[in-house]
């Protein structure tokens, strides 16, 4: 079963449909003992790092996601929810995210582009479970924060909007995408089906 956490924020429903269309069985939950008997774990997430975050600890929701990913449990952060999985973010001020990933996450750079940064972007990807080898798709981004730093360990996919950014990250059994697989059309299920079908090969 697949666990979608629901922490009172983000693109739940469409992630759900998603995955059901492509056969798997999943829940949208807050119960941590739920998130806990899952075998695959979905972090999504639309709105403001501060409140996303305030609210997955007043629920211990974070702690769940935290077992989930230690325990070598594959787990998926989507869009906000990939910004939590790093250390920090300066989205309004500084503030404390979840540390499976290291480094701070910032607001895209002035360089006369619109922000936030929505559309149809291409991926230049490397080896990571959620795509093909030598696959570039096409994908769907909204967001006006980012994370600038791109890294030879965690780095699974990289996207230029005035700068380049990490568009996708991956570490053992934790991985995360900063676009929408779940809008991204036939290229972001395939994504999905991959995560859904990954077994896992170590943890974070």
């Amino acid at each position: 079963m697949i666990a979608i956490i629901d922490y009172g924020m983000g693109n739940l429903r469409s992630v759900q449909k998603a995955f059901e269309f492509l056969g798997a069985d999943v829940l949208i939950t807050d119960d941590p003992s739920l998130i806990g008997a899952a075998s695959h774990v979905v972090l999504p997430g639309v709105g403001a790092f501060e409140d996303a975050m305030a609210r997955l600890r007043a629920s211990g929701l974070d702690q769940a996601l935290l077992v989930a990913a230690s325990s070598g449990k594959p787990v998926l952060g989507i869009c906000l929810g990939m910004q939590m999985m790093f250390e920090h973010s300066r989205e309004n001020g500084f503030f404390d995210g979840l540390g499976l990933f290291p480094g701070t996450i910032t607001r895209f750079e002035d360089r006369g582009l619109k922000i936030p940064h929505m559309g149809w972007n291409t991926l230049k990807t490397r080896n990571c479970p959620l795509f093909d080898e030598g696959d570039d798709p096409c994908v769907y981004f909204v967001h006006s924060y980012c994370m600038a730093e791109l890294s030879d360990e965690w780095t699974a996919a990289s996207c230029e909007y005035g700068q380049v950014f990490t568009a996708a990250v991956c570490r053992g059994n934790v991985m995360a995408t900063q676009f929408h697989p779940e809008k991204s059309g036939e290229a972001g299920l395939r994504m999905l089906r991959r995560f859904w079908e990954y077994k896992g090969v170590g943890k974070c």
